[in-house]
């Protein structure tokens, strides 16, 4: 029998860091941005200080020295206190729209999880689609891809699925370490984390959109966004589902009991409730005006907050005071946090010393639109083997490549969205906080991850390779 607790309650067998690693990386964290600010060297006195708050940022996010947020408001308190910058700047990322476009999808997936919207209708999708393992397989991956626009947290998603995927193993009759267990939980955890870099939502995507907009100077539409990794998304939920089956064949074909499984499911849930409909009401006007946004130009931020706020607000919304007091505000936080860094390093001038090192070795290799996307998209994937938090990867790298691709004659949209895609290629666990809910509920192993990552990586690639040039052009975005 299955332990319902691992449906809210996953343990990784991983287990915690290790006291040494902490300990090493606080160590790090103090020693390096310190080493930095006193060493000779013969840059600009107040760039070089940049530079080593910086380091000091970067350092305790890669090593977790301390939680992302705290260490970001640190770093942002330490750029106004050392004098660097005035409070207005040191600050100044929380005065964005990427900010509070972040706090309005975290409202978006409280409302559908509170509801129950989210559960109905991956339920509904499955039953559409059919009650054989193979079809069931591929309901999964297209609910898991339609909830991220309803539901725009990575682990919010893997969750929510692994709820799901945990009754069907208990229809099947199977255990986690099958072949159905372990192919649903792969697929949907490696699936969860690129699907929310397809389009804008979840908080790597929405703080790189943030910054090529700011940072780039570029209009970036949802619409264009969505559009232009369309292709990529429709075909990359075909391959995952055939590359799941083949890697893990089922040992039942099809599900006991067939699709009165799933109408039994839904008839649990009852009718839709009144929240249920404002919900959905409020979520289809949000995605309704995002998709129409190359029509009316208003901002993705602006209408994610207003519907956010909208479900906030009594007699309209589903969320009281109780359910905001209950949302984690430090992603919030370290959002805010690493734009008002980006923002530092440019008023400054510390991009720009800092651009003349990349400058060195990509301007000779970013010559046309095959060579420019091979080697942005790969040189991205190592990067985020070294950094592997996707949203620090994207947020201390994207000002500096937004600023090579302004000096080179690189289109920043281009550039930004190539780059922004490479973080969705993972193959090892520590790479994202979604891999490792997905992994905490002990159905695959780290080896099943890592194939499945070479392979989809490696497909994803091949795919950019006939999409970029080709289609891409199509929808308005060229190099």
């Amino acid at each position: 029998m299955l332990d319902a607790r691992a449906i809210t309650d996953p343990k990784s067998p991983a287990g915690p860091k290790s006291t040494a690693a902490i300990s090493l990386g606080r160590v790090a964290t103090v020693l390096i941005p310190v080493t930095l600010w006193f060493a000779p060297l013969s840059w600009e006195p107040k760039i070089q200080h940049v530079i080593a708050v910086t380091a000091f940022l970067i350092v305790a996010w890669i090593t977790h020295a301390m939680d992302h947020a705290l260490a970001g408001l640190a770093g942002c308190f330490l750029f106004g206190a050392l004098h660097l910058v005035p409070f207005n700047i040191a600050f100044g990322g929380f005065a964005e729209p990427t900010t509070w476009f972040l706090f309005g999808a975290m409202l978006f997936g409280m409302m559908a999880s509170k509801t129950g919207l989210a559960r109905r209708i991956a339920y509904l999708i499955m039953l559409r689609i059919g009650s054989t393992y193979s079809r069931l397989l591929l309901g999964l991956i297209v609910s898991s891809f339609l909830l991220t626009l309803v539901a725009p947290s990575g682990i919010a998603r893997v969750i929510l699925m692994a709820t799901i995927a945990l009754g069907l193993l208990e229809a099947f009759g199977l255990e986690l370490k099958s072949n159905v267990g372990r192919g649903m939980f792969l697929i949907v955890t490696y699936t969860a984390g690129l699907f929310d870099k397809v389009v804008v939502a979840g908080a790597a995507a929405i703080a790189a959109r943030g910054i090529i907009e700011n940072a780039g100077h570029v209009e970036v539409l949802w619409s264009r966004w969505m559009l232009a990794f369309l292709p990529c998304t429709v075909l990359t939920i075909l391959i995952a589902w055939r590359y799941t089956l083949r890697s893990f064949p089922p040992e039942v074909p099809a599900l006991p009991g067939g699709s009165a499984v799933l109408k039994e499911e839904l008839r649990r849930m009852g009718t839709w409730s009144s929240a249920e409909k404002r919900a959905a009401l409020l979520i289809g006007l949000a995605v309704c005006l995002w998709m129409t946004d190359f029509w009316h130009h208003t901002s993705p931020a602006m209408i994610g907050l207003g519907v956010g706020l909208l479900a906030a607000i009594p007699g309209v919304g589903v969320l009281d005071t109780s359910d905001l007091k209950k949302l984690n505000y430090l992603p919030i936080f370290f959002t805010g946090a690493a734009l008002s860094m980006g923002n530092i390093l440019a008023v400054t001038n510390t991009l720009d010393f800092l651009t003349k090192a990349v400058v060195a070795w990509l301007q000779p290799v970013v010559t046309n639109v095959f060579s420019s996307t091979v080697v942005l998209y790969w040189a991205g994937c190592i990067y985020h083997l070294f950094l592997g938090d996707e949203v620090v990867m994207l947020t201390t790298s994207l000002p500096i490549l937004m600023k090579f691709a302004i000096a080179n004659g690189l289109n920043p949209l281009f550039a930004g969205l190539i780059w922004t895609f490479s973080a969705g290629g993972r193959f090892f666990i520590y790479q994202s906080a979604v891999l490792v809910g997905g992994y905490s509920y002990g159905s695959f192993t780290a080896k099943d991850m890592f194939r499945a990552g070479l392979f989809l990586t490696v497909t994803e690639f091949l795919l950019l390779l006939i999409v970029v040039p080709f289609y891409w052009p199509l929808v308005g975005i060229v190099r």
